[in-house]
C-alpha cells in the first residue's frame, strides 16, 4: 500500500499542540504481537456476490476450503465482521456455529487431520456500515467494502464499489482467516447492473447476461495469495488496453480520463520488464490491471493483478508534461507483486519485507529511467519524512505495537527503503539482487520475514549479516554525527573528528574522500565509538574532505566546513546530487561572498532540473542584472516546464511590466504549472488581461490543474461565481501544499467563504471538511477542522443576509458530524 502520510504536515508542522494531545490520548502500552497461530489453513475460496445499493450491503455465498495445519481439528474459527450469517453447511448438511459479530466459530461434524481438506458453505449478508474496527491513517473505520454514491444523489460523483483488504478488512465482505500468513486461490462470481464493468483478481473467464438488467462476471485466480489482497471494483469505467509479453495490462479510468490513461500508466510494461530482470524472477501473475476509484484515500493498494489507485492518479497532458506525480506510486504497487504478493510478510510486525521494498522500488525505477540525480532527490525527500516524523524509538521490525495499523509509518516505508539502499551498497549490486532472487524463489507463494531475507542474502554473499540486521532491522534510531577537521600544515595532515551525538552508538563503515589537486583518494573507515579520529596525509592542502562520500548512510550529519570547501563541493567533477544540494543550501546563506554568489549562478544551469529549481528559490536576483537575464532565459526556454514555471514565479515577484510578454507567451504553454504561475505573475502588472484569461478557463479539468494560479485572481477579485469551485480545495491547499504563499492564499479563500452568504460554496466546503476530519481523525485533524468550522459559524452569525439561518444550520450540522 502506498500511504498518503500527512500527520506531520497537519499536526506537527502546522498544529503541533493538537498532535501532542492526540498522541497522549491514544498511547497504549504496546504488547507482543505474534504471528497468528495456524490451526487451519485456507486452500481455496469461492464467492458468489450481488449488491444492494439502497442499503450499501452485499448478499454473499462463500465456499471456503480448508485443512488442518498440523494437529487434528473439530472446529474452525473464521473472521467475519459485521455480517448477518444465514446458514453454515457442509455437503448440504447444516453445521452448528457461534457468531459474535466478528468471529464465526463453526463446529465440524468430524475430526479432520493434517492435509485432509473440507469445504464449508456459508450464506451471509455483508453489512460494511456496521463495521467499527480501526482503520489505517487514512481510513478511520476499515469497512472493507465501500459503496460510493450508491443512491446516485451526487451529480458530481459516479456510483462505484471498491474493496480495501489491508490490513484485516477482507473479512468485512467474506468469511475467511484474515491473516497475512494465510494463502488461498479464489474465484468470484459478481452480479452487477449491466451498465457497470467489474474488476477482480485473476482472469475474467466469462460474462453471463441474466435477462433482468444484470450480468454475472466470473473472475478466476488460480494461484495462492493472502486474503487481504482480494479485490472487487465496480463502476462505469473505460478500459484502456495495453500488454506485456502477451499478458493483458489494463487501465480502468473514468471516461474523461480515457485519453490520458496511457500517458499516466504507459510506463507500466517497461516497469514489469525492469523489475522482472532486476529480481531475476519473471512477473508471476496472469494479468496486471490498475483502476482509479473515487474517495479512495490510502494512496493505492497492491491487490494481486488488480491495483486500486486514488483519484490523485488522474492527470491530464497539462499536468503530465510537468511531471507524472503518480509514477512512484505506480512503481511501488507493481513491485509489491514480488514483495508482498508473491512473498508476503508473515505478520504485520514484519511489514518491512513488503513496504520497505516497495518504497525502495521507487528509487530503483527512477535510477533506471531518469538517472541517479532524480533517484537521489527522491531518496532525500523520503528520508526527510522519516527524520521529521518523531520515529526514532521504533524498530523497523516491531514485535511490540498497540495497533497493527501503526506499522504503516515512515519507519516501515521511508527508513526501510533507506536501509535497503545501505544494504545494497554494502553487498554490491550483484550480490544484493542475487540475494533478492534467492529470497523470492525460496519463499514464492508463501510468507517471509526479515530473518529469511537475511539468510538468503547470506547464502549468496557469504557474509554474516547478523550485525547489520540486529542494528538496522531489530533496533531503532539512526546515527547523528558532528564532523570537524583539524589541519596540520606543518605535518601535512588533516584529522577528521567524528562524534556520535546520540546515546545509542552505531557501528558502521564510512567512506571518506580526500580531494587533492582534483585527484580523489578514498579511505574506508569504520565508526564504532562515541568519538573517532582519522588522520590523512597530504602533499598539498586538500580542496575538500568529503565524509560519507557517496551519501549512502542513513544519518543526520553536521559538517563544519568552510565556504571555500562548499564551493569546491559543488563544482568538483562527478559531484553527486546530495553534495550539490548541500552546497547550494550553504552558499545561499552567504550570498554577499562573491564566490558563493558566482557558484549559485552556476547552479541555475545545474544538470538536474530539481537543483535548478532550488537555486532559483534561493538566489537573490536583485544582486546582479546578469542573473535576471539568466532567470528570464530559464523562464522562456528551459527544457523542463517546472523550471520555467519557477522562473516565471521569480520574475512575477518583481512586478516589473517589462516581463509582460514573457507571462503572456507562457499562458499559451501546454503546462498547467507554467500557465498557472504566468496568470499569477501577470495579475500583478496587468490585472485586466489576467482576469480575462482566468475567466476564459472554463474546462473543469483545466481549472483544477491550474487552481493555485487562478486562486489569486478569484479571491482578490471576489469572483463569487468561482467560490463553489474553490470550496472543496481549502483543506488540501492549507495543509497539503508546502508553499507558504499558496497556503496564505487558501487562508484568504477560507475567510472569504466563511464570511460569505453563498449557500452552495458553504455546503461544499463543510462537506469536504467533514470528510477530511473523518479521514485523518487518527492524527488529530478532526479537532483542527472542527475549530475551523466553529470559526465559520461565527462568520455566518455575523451576516446580514436572508440566507443566514440556512447557512448556520449547514455549519452546525457539519460540526455535529465531527464526533
Amino acid at each position: 500500500m502506498k500511504k498518503i502520510i500527512l500527520s506531520f504536515l497537519i499536526t506537527i508542522t502546522i498544529f503541533n499542540f493538537s498532535f501532542a494531545q492526540k498522541v497522549d490520548s491514544i498511547s497504549v502500552k504496546p504488547v507482543y504481537q505474534s504471528e497468528r497461530e495456524k490451526i487451519n489453513d485456507l486452500v481455496h475460496t469461492k464467492l458468489k456476490v450481488s449488491f444492494d445499493f439502497a442499503k450499501s450491503q452485499m448478499a454473499g455465498e462463500a465456499w471456503v476450503t480448508l485443512k488442518p495445519h498440523f494437529y487434528p481439528v473439530q472446529s474452525v474459527t473464521l473472521d467475519a465482521k459485521g455480517m448477518l450469517i444465514h446458514k453454515v453447511s457442509r455437503d448440504g448438511k447444516s453445521l452448528k456455529y457461534d457468531y459474535d459479530g466478528n468471529k464465526l466459530v463453526i463446529k465440524l461434524e468430524n475430526i479432520y487431520v493434517k492435509d485432509e481438506e473440507y469445504t464449508l458453505h456459508i450464506t451471509y449478508t455483508a453489512r460494511p456500515e456496521e463495521v467499527t474496527q480501526e482503520g489505517s491513517a487514512a481510513i478511520t473505520s476499515a469497512k472493507g467494502l465501500y459503496f460510493i454514491d450508491p443512491l446516485e444523489t451526487d451529480p458530481d460523483k459516479p456510483t462505484q464499489i471498491w474493496t480495501q483488504g489491508e490490513t484485516e478488512s477482507s473479512s468485512c465482505w467474506f468469511p475467511t482467516i484474515d491473516s497475512p500468513n494465510q494463502k488461498t486461490s479464489e474465484e468470484i462470481y459478481m452480479t452487477v447492473p449491466k451498465k457497470y464493468v467489474t474488476l477482480s483478481n485473476g482472469l475474467l473467464e466469462s460474462q453471463t447476461d441474466n435477462g433482468d438488467g444484470t450480468r454475472t462476471d466470473y473472475w478466476n485466480f488460480d494461484k495462492k495469495h493472502a486474503p487481504y489482497l482480494f479485490f472487487m471494483g465496480v463502476g462505469e469505467f473505460s478500459i484502456v488496453k495495453d500488454t506485456w509479453n502477451d499478458i493483458a495490462v489494463d487501465y480502468y479510468v473514468e471516461k474523461e480520463y480515457e485519453p490520458y490513461a496511457k500517458e499516466i500508466f504507459g510506463n507500466t510494461p517497461e516497469m514489469i520488464t525492469f523489475f522482472s530482470e532486476l529480481t531475476g524472477v519473471k512477473y508471476p501473475w496472469q494479468k496486471y490491471a490498475q483502476i482509479v476509484c473515487r474517495d479512495y484515500v490510502s494512496g493505492a493498494m497492491e491487490n494481486t493483478t488488480a491495483v486500486i489507485h486514488a483519484e490523485n492518479a488522474n492527470q491530464t497532458s497539462g499536468q503530465l508534461i510537468d511531471e507524472n506525480t503518480w509514477e512512484n506510486t505506480i512503481a511501488h504497487e507493481l513491485f509489491h507483486h514480488w514483495f508482498g504478493d508473491l512473498v508476503t510478510a508473515e505478520s504485520w510486525s514484519n511489514l518491512s519485507v513488503n513496504e520497505s521494498f516497495a518504497n525502495y522500488s521507487e528509487y530503483l525505477w527512477q535510477e533506471h529511467k531518469y538517472g541517479k540525480d532524480y533517484a537521489d532527490a527522491h531518496r532525500y525527500d523520503d528520508l526527510q519524512g522519516y527524520y521529521m516524523g518523531g520515529n526514532e524509538s521504533k524498530n523497523l521490525v516491531r514485535f511490540h505495537y498497540s495497533s497493527r495499523e501503526d506499522m504503516f509509518d515512515a519507519v516501515s516505508y521511508n527508513k526501510g527503503g533507506g536501509i535497503l539502499h545501505m544494504l545494497r551498497n554494502y553487498l554490491g549490486n550483484r550480490a544484493f539482487f542475487a540475494g533478492l532472487k534467492e529470497y523470492l524463489t525460496t519463499n514464492k507463494y508463501k510468507t517471509g520475514e526479515a530473518h529469511q531475507l537475511r539468510l538468503a542474502l547470506e547464502e549468496v554473499s557469504g557474509k554474516d549479516l547478523n550485525p547489520f540486521f540486529n542494528q538496522w532491522y531489530f533496533n531503532s534510531g539512526h546515527p547523528k554525527l558532528n564532523v570537524s577537521y583539524i589541519y596540520n600544515d606543518e605535518g601535512n595532515s588533516v584529522t577528521v573528528l567524528i562524534k556520535q551525538t546520540t546515546d545509542k552508538l552505531f557501528d558502521f563503515p564510512l567512506a571518506i574522500d580526500v580531494y587533492e589537486n582534483d585527484v580523489v583518494e578514498r579511505y574506508n573507515v569504520t565508526i564504532k565509538n562515541k568519538e573517532e579520529k582519522f588522520t590523512f596525509k597530504y602533499k598539498t592542502k586538500p580542496q575538500l574532505v568529503n565524509v560519507d562520500a557517496d551519501k549512502i548512510l542513513l544519518a543526520q550529519i553536521k559538517d563544519e566546513k568552510s565556504i571555500d570547501y562548499y564551493i569546491y563541493q559543488y563544482t568538483m567533477k562527478n559531484a553527486n546530487y546530495l553534495d550539490r544540494r548541500k552546497a547550494i543550501e550553504i552558499l545561499a546563506a552567504d550570498q554577499d561572498n562573491k564566490e558563493s554568489y558566482k557558484t549559485l549562478t552556476k547552479a541555475l544551469n545545474d544538470k538536474y532540473y530539481g537543483l535548478r529549481i532550488l537555486a532559483l528559490d534561493k538566489i537573490d536576483v536583485s544582486k546582479d542584472k546578469g542573473v535576471l537575464k539568466m532567470v528570464e532565459k530559464l523562464a522562456t526556454s528551459d527544457d523542463k516546464t517546472l523550471v520555467r514555471s519557477k522562473a516565471i514565479n521569480i520574475l512575477g515577484g518583481l512586478s516589473d511590466t517589462k516581463y509582460a510578454d514573457v507571462f503572456k507567451d507562457a499562458m499559451e504553454s501546454k503546462s498547467y504549472s507554467v500557465k498557472s504561475n504566468a496568470i499569477g505573475a501577470l495579475y500583478k502588472i496587468d490585472k485586466r488581461t489576467a482576469i480575462d484569461k482566468a475567466i476564459s478557463i472554463t474546462n473543469p479539468i483545466d481549472k483544477k490543474g491550474m487552481v493555485n494560479g487562478l486562486l489569486e485572481v478569484y479571491v482578490s477579485e471576489r469572483l463569487t461565481q468561482e467560490m463553489p469551485f474553490i470550496a472543496d480545495k481549502i483543506i488540501a491547499g492549507l495543509f497539503f501544499n508546502p508553499d507558504p504563499k499558496v497556503q496564505a492564499l487558501y487562508g484568504q479563500a477560507f475567510q472569504w467563504i466563511a464570511t460569505s452568504d453563498n449557500v452552495k460554496a458553504t455546503q461544499i466546503m463543510v462537506d469536504d471538511f467533514v470528510s477530511k476530519a473523518e479521514q485523518f481523525k487518527k492524527y488529530g485533524a478532526d479537532a483542527i477542522i472542527k475549530q475551523m468550522l466553529q470559526q465559520v459559524q461565527v462568520g455566518k452569525e455575523q451576516l446580514n443576509s436572508s440566507n443566514k439561518e440556512e447557512l448556520i444550520a449547514i455549519v452546525k450540522k457539519g460540526i455535529a458530524a465531527i464526533k
